[in-house]
């Protein structure tokens, strides 16, 4: 890829087209508070007319909080990106297990039990629902408000088409199964993008969201310690330097759970130094080291780093825009959840 050399504004919002974002549209039909809609299709002002105030209820409530707590910036994003690759953007990952006996939700899989943000997303809910009561869904609030935080912290905005329903099936299974493995290869990483419909480069762009991420230790101490083949128990494609800085400073032994920031020094600043780590071969996860293994992926994370910070905002946010449009639900698919944390037949006010 050939990056784009002309100075963009320093906030950029994607102009990307609706289109673009859509799933194939099926019969136009009558929305359930009186809005045309295409079945299957997401659209710009989608409550306009049945809750106007709804999106800024959430960006009021999330830029407050942001700015009191940083680190929720991330965390919803990573809760959005959760979410989607599950079931697709349904609002799925918000839903808590049955009890005993009953069904394991997707928060209770291992790769979801460090998640946070439930709390918050569960109280912009509240605040809308008491402005519009069963219009909103618990998707459209998690899609809006991780774009909401990450704009927060200085970071890209996009446009956000809503629409969304909300799913009523939460599987464990389903999380363990879809969500990429940090011990992935390359190919392995491209082959579970390309079943969400996400071509690579959007795995590339996708993966700079780690530039205001965290990593415990354990998602990583494979490559610190007992590396397979290598003789002093280190990935060879780790930085040396920086793996022996790692053992001695932050993963002392193979089963310590400490955070480790993906962005040294600037975790919480949207920009080009994560993927400056990848390229020194100083990425925690495996999969971030998978990604200067393919030389087109390589040759574009380099074109990114050479070019202004609001190329990566432009390409950044043009992956998040199709990442939320993952297998969403729409027209009467679904439902428009009461509380985020429970399918409507459950909920007891």
């Amino acid at each position: 890829m050939v990056a784009p050399t002309v100075p963009l504004p320093a906030m950029v919002v994607l102009l990307v087209a609706v289109s673009a974002m859509a799933l194939v549209s099926g019969a136009s039909m009558r929305g359930r508070h009186g809005q045309g809609q295409q079945q299957g299709q997401l659209r710009m002002g989608f409550y306009s007319s049945s809750c106007p105030a709804a999106e800024k209820i959430i960006g009021d409530y999330v830029r407050l909080h942001v700015r009191r707590a940083p680190t929720v910036a991330p965390a919803l994003l990573r809760l959005h990106y959760h979410d989607c690759f599950v079931s697709g953007c349904d609002g799925s990952i918000l839903l808590n297990s049955t009890g005993t006996g009953g069904q394991q939700a997707e928060k209770d899989a291992a790769p979801n039990l460090t998640l946070r943000g439930f709390d918050l997303i569960d109280r912009v809910k509240t605040a809308v629902e008491e402005a519009c009561p069963g219009v909103v869904s618990c998707a459209d609030v998690l899609a809006l408000a991780a774009r909401d935080a990450v704009a927060a912290i200085g970071g890209p905005s996009w446009r956000v088409p809503t629409g969304r329903r909300d799913g009523t099936v939460s599987s464990v299974q389903d999380a363990l199964r879809e969500l990429p493995n940090p011990a992935m290869s390359f190919t392995e990483l491209a082959a579970l993008f390309a079943g969400k419909g996400l071509g690579v480069r959007d795995l590339v762009w996708l993966s700079g969201a780690h530039t205001i991420g965290v990593a415990h230790c354990s998602s990583f101490a494979d490559r610190l310690y007992g590396y397979p083949g290598a003789g002093n128990g280190t990935d060879p494609s780790l930085d040396a330097t920086y793996a022996a800085n790692l053992r001695q400073h932050k993963c002392r032994t193979p089963i310590s759970n400490s955070l480790v920031e993906m962005n040294p020094g600037s975790f919480l600043t949207f920009d080009l130094g994560y993927y400056r780590a990848v390229l020194k071969h100083r990425g925690l996860l495996g999969s971030d080291a998978a990604l200067v293994t393919d030389a087109a992926a390589r040759a574009d994370i380099a074109s990114v780093v050479a070019s202004p910070p609001e190329v990566f905002f432009q390409v950044f946010g043009r992956s998040m825009a199709k990442l939320g449009a993952v297998q969403v639900k729409t027209g009467s698919q679904g439902e428009i959840r009461k509380s985020c944390a429970v399918v409507n037949s459950s909920y007891q006010n």
